[in-house]
């Protein structure tokens, strides 16, 4: 059934979601090394007019704020922007800038009067430190600046919350992908995903070289193939980072008119596409937390025949689910993939660059 999920949007990208914008704004010297210069970022989904949401967070170390208003069973549904973030739990002090930036432009809960609201930025980080200098870490002037730099086009690898991301041995970074569901209830629903990636486990299999993120639909889909194994051995022999703090975080978002339950249930599936990308995943060491959101941009048309005891909302979200895992796999082979190096890190091409060769000789 992968196949009919294999059909990226106009962007392949979380902004294919009607209502999403997306920013980045980061701080990253040229001569930057482990422990020296400034290597970190944010990045920003701002949902205009506001989105239904959720959370599921599955690491065992998170970084997060304002992860228990979207409990289904809370007072508050929406939310205005999510931010990623690098810098542990320092980073999250860059929601106060997203929060200045949305309240400056009138964007949150009403208050009375006009000029009164209150956003909701619920915020999730990576830990970066060791990658530049150990005070480099994202402030409130990150959040403001990403969240005003949002739009739909943006960049990916090495650049906002994935400046300073590894993922195992290698370089780590932002990736996006979407796909626009064909058949069915669901016909013509768009699920996208952004993805941090920062893990301690591995991305890619050690037998092959192959990223395990390519295995659902196949590495010919990604333009790879096995790689040489004399590449997979220069890989085995990398040196392990020098802390086993991580983590992996990201949004999921369909254009599908879902409550917040729904919602709740779209990220537990992004984590499926997160472990088939990650192995291991949701280690005691990594704080992997995906977000969930629904712009209701596109109305869908409750099933009749579902059962009572049901949601009639159920035959979309099944279709939504299994799309949201394999969007966030390929967001996180995006992010591998386009990564650049920097203090030092290898990316997944520099170390293995036959498996993008036409033929070998």
């Amino acid at each position: 059934m992968t196949a009919a999920f294999f059909n990226p949007g106009p962007r392949d990208s979380l902004t294919d979601v009607a209502g999403l914008l997306v920013g980045h704004h980061h701080e990253l010297d040229d001569d930057a090394t482990m422990g020296s210069g400034s290597a970190t970022g944010a990045t920003v989904v701002r949902a205009l007019g506001g989105a239904t949401a959720a959370v599921d967070v599955r690491g065992g170390g998170p970084g997060t704020r304002e992860t228990d208003l979207l409990d289904p069973s809370h007072s508050v549904q929406h939310v205005n922007a999510i931010l990623l973030t690098a810098g542990s739990a320092y980073g999250l002090a860059a929601a106060d800038g997203v929060m200045r930036w949305l309240e400056e432009h009138g964007q949150g809960i009403p208050m009375g009067s006009p000029d009164h609201v209150v956003p909701i930025v619920p915020a999730a980080v990576i830990f970066d430190l060791p990658v530049g200098e150990w005070t480099s870490r994202p402030t409130a002037e990150f959040g403001y600046l990403a969240a005003a730099a949002a739009a739909t086009e943006f960049a990916t690898g090495s650049v906002g919350a994935g400046v300073g991301a590894r993922a195992g041995v290698l370089k780590g970074g932002v990736g996006t992908a979407s796909t626009v569901i064909e058949g069915g209830p669901a016909d013509g629903v768009t699920v996208a995903a952004l993805m941090v990636a920062n893990p301690v486990g591995a991305v890619f299999d050690p037998r092959t070289g192959l990223l395990w993120g390519t295995g659902t639909l196949g590495p010919a889909a990604f333009g790879m193939r096995k790689p040489d194994v004399n590449e997979v051995w220069t890989a085995l022999a990398l040196e392990p980072k020098g802390t086993a703090l991580n983590t992996t975080i990201g949004v999921v978002a369909t254009d599908a008119t879902l409550s917040s339950a729904s919602c709740k249930r779209i990220a537990v599936a992004g984590h499926d596409g997160l472990a088939r990308a990650i192995r291991p995943a949701h280690s005691p060491l990594d704080g992997d937390t995906i977000f969930a959101v629904s712009t209701g941009t596109r109305a869908v048309t409750p099933e009749s025949s579902v059962p009572a005891a049901f949601s009639a909302e159920l035959p979309v979200l099944s279709a939504v689910t299994e799309a949201a895992a394999i969007v966030v796999e390929r967001a996180i082979v995006r992010a591998l993939l386009d990564a650049t190096s920097v203090a030092g890190i290898p990316t997944y091409r520099q170390i293995f660059p036959s498996a993008f060769a036409a033929s070998r000789t």
